[in-house]
């Protein structure tokens, strides 16, 4: 191969190299949506997210003492005895001891899969209380959609009242409209304008709800969510793997026996093991004397305390598997539920649209028919405000649909 081939074809593949790096590079810094960079801001900004962190600790703490050596950490003590307040002959006596508590028979892996568990359900409470941040971002996200909708309808409707009564206030004074029709027109601008006002308010109270959420203002473009592919009904085993609550009720569960488990593991106290020495004389003419010695010390078991510890472990965890089922349950249901709203939604969506369209159809005739004087003020604004509900009808029912679509994917327990 001739060199300057070999040079070219030593280019092309750098060349090639390079674009596939940024094509990797542009698909990993692709932007998040809207919606999930929300969820994320609010995510940050939960008080008991906040505390998420420190509760790990705990249980990583927790996962360190199991694996230790002794239940406890180890004690020592030191004491002396002389006869200095009666005799005074100069006995001395010198003693330390060095105790550690010890583990009972199967007490320390009942600690190990106790800590296991509460790692694995801190793990999951917090993908449930990041599921529950993104249902509350969502409801505030799509409020804020609809009150933006019915505000722009608003607007419109005064901008379209305004031309109508310029046109009817010009045509009353050249003598073609009654005094009554120009009133009519000045009321309907009224109207308008008081809808307007009271759909900016509901919006500022809207973009504030998400503003607290969030700690930011909501951006201008409100970015629908794709419907989930996720189904739980008769997949029980996938939906506690896989959806934030049922994994947080089932990983509740298993910690909860896992300390039955201790409770009955830890029957007594811990056993202490100890080492003495001592360093003694009789009176001040004998010489110093060493000793060493092992103890053993086994508390006595209490029935009445171990009835009461494994009672609140059980009792625990019968509350946890009572919730567990109740989740599973709810889940269930909810996912239903939300199935059969976005059904419903999609058919008013579809009915809404042709309603929509017969209405323009009819404004754009009934205009048509009071330009040529064929019909009267009063019969235009009942067809107008027909179609005015109409185009309001149809916005509600896009956020609806879209909404509906967000609670879906919350009852299957998917983030955006």
């Amino acid at each position: 191969m001739k060199p300057a081939v070999f040079r070219q074809l030593r280019l092309a593949a750098y060349c090639a190299i390079g674009l596939l790096a940024g094509l990797s590079a542009c698909a990993a810094d692709a932007p998040k949506s809207a919606l999930a960079a929300a969820v994320e801001q609010a995510w940050h900004l939960n008080p008991q997210a906040a505390g998420l962190d420190a509760r790990e600790a705990e249980v990583r703490a927790a996962q360190d003492v199991a694996a230790a050596l002794t239940p406890e950490p180890g004690s020592v003590s030191i004491g002396s005895l002389n006869d200095r307040l009666n005799r005074n002959r100069g006995r001395q006596e010198y003693e330390v001891e060095l105790a550690v508590p010890l583990w009972l028979p199967g007490q320390k892996a009942a600690y190990k899969a106790e800590a296991a568990g509460r790692i694995d359900e801190t793990t999951a409470r917090r993908a449930a209380l990041r599921l529950e941040i993104g249902g509350e971002v969502r409801e505030a996200w799509w409020a804020l959609a609809a009150a933006r909708s019915a505000g722009e309808l608003a607007a419109r409707r005064l901008e379209t009242a305004r031309a109508l009564e310029a046109d009817v206030v010009r045509r009353y004074k050249v003598g073609e409209l009654s005094r009554m029709d120009a009133n009519l027109a000045q009321t309907e601008t009224h109207a308008a304008n008081a809808e307007l006002a009271e759909a900016e308010a509901m919006q500022l109270q809207a973009e504030q709800a998400v503003q607290a959420l969030t700690g930011s203002p909501a951006p201008k473009e409100l970015g629908e969510e794709l419907p989930a592919t996720r189904r739980l009904a008769g997949e029980t085993g996938d939906a506690v793997a896989t959806h934030p609550l049922l994994a947080a009720a089932a990983a509740a569960a298993r910690s909860a026996r896992a300390r039955v488990q201790v409770a009955n593991e830890s029957r007594r106290a811990s056993p202490e093991l100890a080492l003495r020495i001592v360093r003694e004389r009789g009176d001040s003419a004998e010489s110093y004397s060493n000793g060493m010695g092992i103890k053993l010390m086994i508390p006595f078991s209490s029935p009445p305390q171990v009835r009461r510890q494994t009672s609140a472990a059980q009792a625990e965890a019968d509350q946890a598997e009572a919730e567990m089922l109740r989740a599973q349950a709810r889940v269930g249901l909810d996912m239903e539920r939300a199935q059969r709203n976005l059904q419903s939604a999609e058919r008013l969506l579809a009915m809404a649209r042709e309603r929509r369209q017969l209405s323009a159809e009819n404004l754009r005739l009934a205009e048509k028919a009071f330009s040529l004087g064929e019909s009267d003020l009063a019969t235009l604004l009942r067809i107008r405000a027909a179609a005015f509900d109409a185009d309001a009808h149809l916005d509600r029912r896009r956020v609806a649909r879209a909404a509906a679509t967000s609670r879906l994917n919350q009852a299957l327990g998917v983030l955006p």
